[in-house]
């Protein structure tokens, strides 16, 4: 019996869906604090229709920030229009660049570069972030390094357990994001943090590191919390 194919409504952008999606991503126009909760809210929607959703995000959707302001199609015209912008005066000047000043030498350097001395790099910081930080602040906690299907669905590195419970930790270098204070956690990754916690239950928290240290130092007493909480 074959199976019955779920209509599609979102837009096939072609080839340029690679440059708006960048760009999106690069400059944040589709986090909480620009669009809200998107995947929170068509949750508790639980739309039949599209039509059923759009009212719904329209109605309910507000920017997650201090000053929260309600989501109208205007706001997000006004986002596409950023968007625009970025692409025209950043995007584009920038690629043009690295195109004319790409050589074949660089790009055999970046694949053996990311497969080799990247990966080392992350190893090393994963381990001295679990191993000299968190394991010497908790050491009734045992430190388990995630399977790969966890780690590459799910965003999670380590898993802390706590008897049978387990809390999640997510090492982040502070070079992915400088002002970490800022950092926005997408939608793709509260989903797999929500999945995470009913499975485990324990919650997911997200560690920047730098030359192997804990940055966010604040983490530290998060985790203790939930710790406490656990072994409840």
């Amino acid at each position: 019996m074959p199976v019955k194919k779920s209509k599609k409504y979102s837009k096939d952008f072609g080839k340029k869906e690679k440059v708006l999606n960048y760009a999106c991503q690069t400059y944040q126009l589709s986090r909480p604090n620009k669009v809200g909760a998107v995947m929170m809210l068509i949750r508790e929607c639980q739309p039949k229709t599209i039509d059923e959703w759009e009212q719904w995000y329209f109605e309910k959707a507000f920017t997650e920030n201090k000053n929260a302001i309600k989501i109208t199609p205007e706001i997000l015209m006004e986002l596409g229009e950023r968007l625009y912008e970025k692409i025209i005066e950043v995007v584009i000047p920038e690629w043009q660049a690295a195109f004319n000043e790409l050589s074949l030498q660089d790009c055999k350097d970046y694949i053996y570069n990311l497969t080799i001395h990247r990966t080392y790099d992350g190893f090393i910081r994963e381990k001295s972030v679990v191993n000299d930080g968190l394991a010497e602040y908790f050491p009734e906690v045992k430190f388990v390094k995630s399977d790969n299907d966890l780690d590459h669905a799910g965003d999670i590195d380590y898993l802390g357990f706590v008897g049978e419970k387990a809390f999640g930790i997510q090492i982040k270098p502070v070079t992915a994001q400088a002002n970490f204070g800022n950092y926005s956690v997408s939608e793709r990754m509260k989903t797999n943090f929500f999945d995470f916690e009913k499975k485990y239950q324990g919650k997911v928290f997200i560690i920047f590191s730098l030359d192997g240290d804990i940055e966010n130092k604040e983490v530290v007493k998060e985790i203790e919390v939930e710790i406490r909480r656990l072994k409840k």
